[in-house]
């Protein structure tokens, strides 16, 4: 018999012996089972998640596309350029020579230092391959840092705009995400005072992005160092430098690591991978490079998860960082279109009268203000009121066949994103029709 808690009798369950061998026996207790109810029940943490949006819109100009029409997608956060030849050469190999087998869990040992190699000539950091954990992705390897230093309640400071992942990973770890906001006319960069205003003594991990997504902002080494010095003054809070765009930045701008300022070695945890910089975003790599107690944290997180990533792009991996110096030519290439793509975009939206735009500085996306094409007068014939970002993105993708994303998904509920990881020709066309549709939002009052 079946008892509740209280321990009064609920069912009586039939064990299919008890029935015969009958159909009608069989019957019976099959409708018995299907009436029990199932508990739907789930994670709260996982109900409080939301999706991202980003992976949304791209899904749905895909779709839109599928269906035969001319969506141009300006949502998705990858390069539109093929891997290598070099890096796709060495995936072939592994292939064709048996490397199709599980790896140590933290990735090969000589993927990890290769990665060691190439921090200690491009970033000045010394790491041992014990203090490399190789993952999925650079998002799983942001995950298992913010799940490996923070207790329950602890508290995340992300600076916004952010990348959409990074208040749900927060929270998903049973921390607090705390939001400061950097406005537009401090190019979006967190300021000392606006770090020190938002410390408590429950700050456990602040998240720094340069370049960074989705403003395509970059600290510049005196703002690191500024911000290095408040950190050295609570001793409980630790530094995740989010590193991935690192090699799509544009001069005079330069990148710099958090890890390699004095002071700040033992207070960080570097994480950076393969998708953006080698376009390597199917291949699903990325790294995580901490000290010793966190990475090992780190790796028995994995252990228990998906343990090592893949055996064919890791050895792939591996021929990425022999292209050269800062990801070689392959790189400067991807790089210098990027670049173009830049300043051609940047010059489109400029030229929008209500447009208002912080040149990036790095990374493949623009973050313009958009707020005098939304509100509570904003319309568009045909379409019909323009309440906010995302009725406007809507707009955008249903009139002008143009997919971008609302800011509200980064924390910047005024903007949108706009990703320029696509043709020039795919480019062209775009600002071409967003110019259009813009141009035909009516609002009460001048713009």
């Amino acid at each position: 018999m079946c008892h509740s808690s209280a321990g009064t009798i609920q069912s009586q369950f039939l064990r299919p012996e008890a029935l015969g061998t009958s159909t009608a026996g069989r019957r019976v207790y099959v409708t018995t089972m299907h009436r029990k109810e199932v508990d739907t029940t789930l994670n709260p943490r996982v109900v409080a998640l939301k999706l991202s949006k980003t992976m949304a819109l791209t899904d749905l100009a895909s779709s839109m596309r599928e269906r035969g029409m001319d969506v141009v997608g300006l949502a998705a956060g990858e390069p539109d350029f093929d891997t290598p030849s070099q890096i796709l050469d060495a995936g072939i190999e592994a292939l064709r020579t048996g490397k199709t087998h599980y790896t140590p869990n933290t990735g090969t040992h000589a993927l990890r230092q290769a990665i060691c190699n190439k921090l200690e000539q491009e970033n000045g950091l010394e790491y041992t391959p014990a203090q490399v954990v190789v993952s999925n992705g650079a998002k799983q390897s942001i995950w298992q840092a913010v799940l490996a230093v923070c207790l329950e309640d602890d508290e995340v400071l992300i600076p916004a705009p952010f990348w959409v992942s990074y208040p749900e990973i927060a929270k998903l770890a049973g921390a607090k995400p705390v939001i400061i906001d950097c406005p537009a006319q401090d190019d979006f960069l967190l300021s000392p005072a606006a770090l020190k205003a938002s410390l408590t003594p429950a700050s456990r991990l602040l998240i720094l992005c340069s370049p960074a997504n989705p403003t395509g902002s970059v600290y510049s080494r005196k703002d690191l160092e500024a911000i290095a010095e408040i950190v050295a003054d609570h001793p409980r809070l630790m530094v995740l430098s989010d590193e991935i765009y690192e090699h799509i930045i544009y001069a005079p701008a330069e990148h710099h690591s958090f890890a390699a300022l004095p002071g700040m070695y033992d207070r960080t945890l570097t994480v950076n991978g393969f998708s953006k910089a080698f376009a390597m975003t199917g291949w699903r790599l990325g790294y995580l490079a901490a000290p010793p107690h966190v990475a090992k944290a780190a790796a028995a997180i994995q252990s228990q998860s998906t343990s090592g990533a893949s055996s064919i792009a890791q050895h792939a991996g591996v021929a990425a960082l022999r292209l050269g110096p800062n990801g070689g030519q392959p790189v400067q290439h991807m790089r210098e279109a990027f670049q173009q793509r830049r300043d051609f975009v940047v010059k489109q939206l400029q030229q929008i009268g209500g447009v208002t735009l912080v040149e990036p500085k790095g990374a493949f996306y623009c973050l313009p203000l958009m707020a005098s094409f939304f509100g509570p007068s904003a319309s568009a014939e045909g379409f019909g009121a323009i309440p906010d970002a995302d009725a406007l993105c809507r707009y955008l993708l249903e009139v002008g066949q143009v997919a971008t994303v609302p800011g509200d998904a980064f924390g910047a509920p005024d903007c949108i994103r706009v990703s320029y990881a696509a043709s020039m020709a795919d480019l062209e066309k775009a600002m071409e029709r967003m110019s259009t549709a813009l141009n035909k939002v009516i609002q009460n009052s001048d713009r």
